[in-house]
């Protein structure tokens, strides 16, 4: 099977399970949830097959810049319509459902850049899923943050929109928060002692920008962490450092391959 009518379909439901949601927010209503959440695992279960195509290069691994992206896109709304199951973060899916349909459409239609295919060890393997749920855990928490600043806003400014409305209490958005944090910074960690274990040089010319960048964000969402344990950070710091944290992560491993695949080609 070719990966392109894969990745129209999912693109697809995507799109309108955006346009679902977004239409009873707009009219103040919820949105039947078991459907939202159907059109979603099934647009992420064609993305799912589209990206089994599209990274598997003769049995190697291909990682591409678009590859990479739409993989890490998948992951996040998997992570989230998973978590709907059991907490309110639906209204995550508004912000996220688009990615996933621009990322599904880059990763098919846009050339390829200068990245060998993967033979990878089963402990590289493992270093890239860990990365993979890493990324997406403190994506979502990015996300999370985002929303929470818009509803901090609004609810200060006493005129809270349909959107806001639909939110859970600020406390319990605050809470949600630090929970991705937490798992986030604990897969990540992983992920730094796998790559430490398995890989011969993190400190390699083509990685010691990922590494560090990777480590700085390390350290940021360790700080926060302790700083909400210890100081109880809360509000409009601990929205600032979540970014931060996250823009170090995603310059770390987008912003590098960036560079190497279509800059430098390397």
């Amino acid at each position: 099977m070719h990966p392109l009518l894969p990745s129209l379909a999912a693109a697809l439901l995507y799109a309108g399970a955006t346009a679902y949601q977004g239409l009873h927010l707009s009219r103040r209503s919820t949105p039947n949830r078991a459907l939202l959440l159907g059109l979603g695992a099934f647009a992420v279960l064609l993305h799912t097959v589209s990206l089994v195509f599209q990274l598997n290069d003769h049995g190697a691994l291909n990682l591409d810049f678009f590859n990479a992206a739409s993989l890490i896109a998948c992951a996040v709304i998997a992570q989230v319509l998973l978590a709907c199951l059991r907490i309110p973060v639906h209204n995550l899916l508004l912000l996220l459902l688009p990615l996933g349909a621009l990322t599904v459409l880059l990763a098919q239609f846009m050339p390829s850049g200068t990245v060998s295919p993967l033979h990878a060890h089963p402990g590289i393997l493992a270093h890239i899923l860990l990365s993979i749920l890493a990324y997406g855990l403190l994506t979502i928490a990015a996300f999370q943050s985002i929303l929470l600043l818009l509803q901090d806003y609004q609810l200060k400014h006493k005129h809270p929109s349909g959107l806001i409305k639909t939110f859970p209490p600020l406390q319990t958005m605050e809470s949600l928060l630090f929970g991705f944090l937490l798992a986030g910074w604990l897969a990540l960690s992983l992920s730094l002692l796998s790559g430490a274990v398995y890989l011969d040089n993190l400190f390699a010319q083509h990685l010691v920008h990922k590494t560090l960048l990777s480590c700085f964000a390390w350290l940021v969402f360790a700080v926060l962490l302790w700083g909400r344990h210890q100081m109880g950070w809360r509000g409009h710091k601990a929205i600032r450092w979540t970014l931060a944290g996250f823009c170090l992560l995603m310059l770390a491993y987008f912003g590098s391959k960036l560079v190497r695949e279509f800059i430098l080609h390397i």
